[in-house]
């Protein structure tokens, strides 16, 4: 028996990097895993597959996010393949990028603003708020944020100012939602090899040699690094764990 035996665990984004590693531990754990996709479907459902083949239980489900009725077609995909929720894995989000560079604080425009906050903070407070009646007391919630929420990188600055509202956000949810036994937390990576960095990351070493650098344990992080964190919020062992923000960088620029 997993140390999540018997719940239901939901992971937005949850078919790649990350949101990948996420899902397959959950799964390993014992939970049965929604697997969300808005459109690599394949990728969701490798997931699922990878999670099956490893004794554990599965669905795939679509929705966009970052648009109107996001939060409602989420939950009722949900609704068709599961009957209520234990684990709510908030981990889909978005950059913006130009020629596989993080776009410049001057170039960006109103409309990319708007479409990381969108995507990044708005979604999940309405995925919360819509999927407060499906969480069972006792449940969990987790945010994965990024370390660029409270650290200066002009480089990613309409990026971090998503992540530092998911923070504020998570910090709130736990104060309203502790009288039901239920804990809100977020984990903040740092640089993390997925496919999202691989354009300027992977079969560059210099770029490679410059993410490790700034973590003080010396190397860029890797998906599971993440997903083993997210595990331990996930599971009664956090049972007094609320309203906090994991670093999970590696500890860069300590």
């Amino acid at each position: 028996m997993g140390a999540l035996s018997g719940r239901t665990a939901l992971v937005t984004g949850g078919g790649r990097g990350i949101g990948r590693a996420i899902s397959e531990r959950l799964g390993r754990d014992g939970a049965r895993v929604g697997v969300h996709y808005a459109s690599d479907e394949a990728a969701a459902k490798e997931t699922v597959a990878a999670i099956e083949a490893a004794g554990g239980e599965a669905f795939t489900l679509r929705a966009g996010l970052g648009e109107p009725g996001d939060a409602e077609a989420l939950w009722a995909a949900f609704d068709a393949r599961a009957d209520g929720l234990d684990i709510l894995i908030n981990n889909a989000g978005i950059n913006k990028t130009l020629d596989g560079a993080l776009r410049p604080f001057g170039e960006m425009t109103r409309g990319d603003v708007e479409h990381l906050f969108a995507v990044n903070s708005t979604a999940p407070f309405f995925v919360i708020q819509q999927g407060l009646s499906r969480l069972r007391d006792g449940g969990r919630i987790v945010n994965v944020s990024s370390g660029a929420g409270r650290l200066a990188m002009p480089e990613a600055i309409a990026y971090g100012a998503t992540k530092g509202a998911l923070d504020n956000f998570t910090l709130n949810l736990a104060a309203a939602l502790g009288p039901r036994g239920i804990t809100a937390n977020a984990v903040a990576p740092g640089i993390i090899d997925t496919d999202v960095n691989a354009g300027w990351l992977r079969g560059n070493p210099v770029a490679e040699a410059d993410a490790a650098a700034q973590a003080v344990l010396g190397r860029v992080g890797r998906p599971d690094d993440v997903a083993d964190v997210v595990a331990f919020l996930a599971s009664h062992d956090a049972r007094w764990v609320t309203g906090r923000v994991i670093d999970a960088t590696g500890g860069v620029r300590l």
